[in-house]
């Protein structure tokens, strides 16, 4: 049988995917922790909803998407691709408020949560999705920390961080699931996960089932995973250069 393109693309997806795969397991047992305690999410954004299907065809399940209005199609095409499979869709950039009401039919979670009043949207619009039947849980919520609080960048300085979370926690259609961080050009990401993670612990001190912590990208995946990441985001070092 004659090898087509998508033959092709799958093995390029599972070979990229057993490599960063090992770099997490080898990065884990390195830091005395169990592979299984770190997730992978496959960062997707402007690759094809055809390399989605692949990559849940190879058994990932998470996918993150920078932009509301591509998420959106890219999860109503996998739905007509792999029909039945379950993906789960965490939106990781920078989030406008007037983009809550549309996202919550599709997304289940917000990893770039940065403001009270990006809070105040996602819980109006998320209560207004499940009244409506558009969605059947609560919306899942990571506060992003800005190690450098840099306010170009995105994510809450890190004093503010307890209070959102705070805020988020008390929400009644919002899950509080931990944090996210970017490791900030300028600091070692060694010294930047080591803050977040004393953030995170704050957090779960106050809040016992945020258990995320979301950092590490293809770069600094090693480094993240030394200091507590339970999730590393993962795009170039998967899918290739865009």
């Amino acid at each position: 049988m004659t090898a087509t393109p998508e033959d092709g693309r799958r093995d390029e997806l599972a070979e990229a995917l057993a490599a960063v795969r090992a770099r997490v397991a080898d990065a884990a047992r390195a830091a005395g922790r169990d592979p299984d305690e770190v997730g992978l999410l496959a960062v997707t954004k402007t690759w094809p909803a055809q390399d989605v299907a692949l990559l849940t065809d190879l058994g990932l399940s998470a996918f993150g998407e920078n932009k509301e209005q591509e998420g959106a199609a890219k999860a109503a095409e996998l739905a007509s691709l792999r029909p039945g499979v379950a993906a789960r869709w965490h939106v990781v950039g920078r989030l406008q408020r007037n983009k809550a009401r549309s996202l919550v039919r599709w997304a289940h979670a917000v990893d770039s949560v940065d403001s009270a009043r990006l809070v105040d949207a996602l819980e109006n619009a998320a209560a207004k999705a499940l009244d409506a039947g558009e969605r059947q849980e609560p919306l899942e919520v990571l506060v992003q920390v800005s190690v450098d609080a840099d306010p170009d960048r995105g994510g809450a300085p890190v004093d503010e961080v307890p209070a959102l979370a705070d805020r988020v926690g008390g929400c009644a259609h919002l899950s509080l699931g931990g944090v996210m961080t970017v490791a900030p050009q300028g600091i070692a990401p060694r010294e930047a996960f080591a803050t977040v993670w004393e953030v995170a612990q704050r957090v779960r001190a106050a809040h016992p089932r945020a258990v995320t912590l979301s950092a590490g990208m293809s770069g600094d995946l090693e480094d993240a995973v030394a200091y507590g990441s339970t999730c590393v985001r993962v795009g170039t070092a998967l899918l290739g250069r865009r």
